[in-house]
């Protein structure tokens, strides 16, 4: 039995790790492998420049800039992106249109290139939305400057909302809530406005948090970011089972965004 136990060495046990073993848990771990580049679906490329093509022959020499955003300029596309782009014009063009190029759908909104320029000091939503935006087409670097106007304006952040514009997000997004008390009866109705409620708070929360606004599909993920309690009651708003439930949810979530902004004041 001595015999039995000498030779049971802990360097010959299988049920204990080796001396290299426990060298390597020591070891960083490593970094993950680079992900390879997002492969874009057939046919957007083709639809790209079909699109580009349609807009320099419709708008011919007033023509300044194209510039591609959203998913395109982000390159998240997927099989069901839609192409947006804005398109830069010397003359009024205050404009939008959405036209088809193969099976893409294409939104083209227009701007006369110096007023797209001096918006960026007061848009919210402009600043974020050309700061990643593909030049397609460019006369006199017109749009590559936009481009870069739009990165420095949004690194010093978006425009402070001001008191009355706070009371009056806040008053916005309380009526809708007090419609849909209206139509419990209709829930189809009283459904639909709970939706316009939702996005009308969403929009409140990043600009009562002066912050800019985000592609469509990263809100919610960065709402929970910023402010984790506001993040869980929009879960469960969205994911309520009942008109009553949802209803609930919506409140605490209109009680959680504006609860240091008051209402409008009485004058009776």
């Amino acid at each position: 039995m001595e015999s039995h136990l000498a030779d049971a060495s802990p360097q010959s046990s299988p049920g204990l790790p080796s001396s290299e073993e426990l060298k390597a848990e020591l070891l960083d771990i490593p970094e993950p492998p680079d992900m390879p580049p997002a492969v874009t679906p057939p046919g957007y490329d083709d639809a790209l420049a079909g699109a580009v093509k349609y807009v320099r022959a419709k708008r011919g020499g007033d023509l300044v800039g194209i510039i591609l955003v959203g998913s395109g300029a982000r390159r998240a596309v997927t099989a069901h992106s839609d192409i947006d782009l804005i398109v830069l014009v010397k003359g009024p063009a205050d404009g939008q249109e959405m036209v088809r190029v193969g099976d893409r759908l294409v939104d083209i909104r227009y701007g006369e290139h110096t007023l797209v320029a001096e918006d960026l000091a007061y848009s919210p939503r402009l600043a974020p939305l050309l700061r990643k935006g593909r030049v397609l087409y460019d006369h006199e670097d017109i749009a590559a400057q936009l481009i870069a106007k739009a990165a420095q304006r949004f690194r010093q952040g978006p425009p402070p909302a001001t008191l009355h514009e706070r009371i009056r997000l806040k008053a916005e997004c309380l009526h809708w809530l007090g419609k849909v008390e209206d139509l419990r009866d209709k829930p189809n109705s009283a459904q639909y406005l709970l939706q316009l409620f939702f996005e009308d708070c969403l929009s409140a929360f990043f600009r009562t948090r002066g912050l800019w606004f985000t592609a469509p599909v990263d809100t919610l993920r960065f709402l929970a970011s910023r402010d984790p309690a506001l993040g869980e009651l929009a879960g469960q708003f969205l994911s309520a089972a009942t008109l009553h439930d949802r209803l609930m949810a919506g409140r605490r979530f209109a009680e959680t965004l504006f609860r240091e902004i008051p209402l409008p004041p009485r004058v009776d």
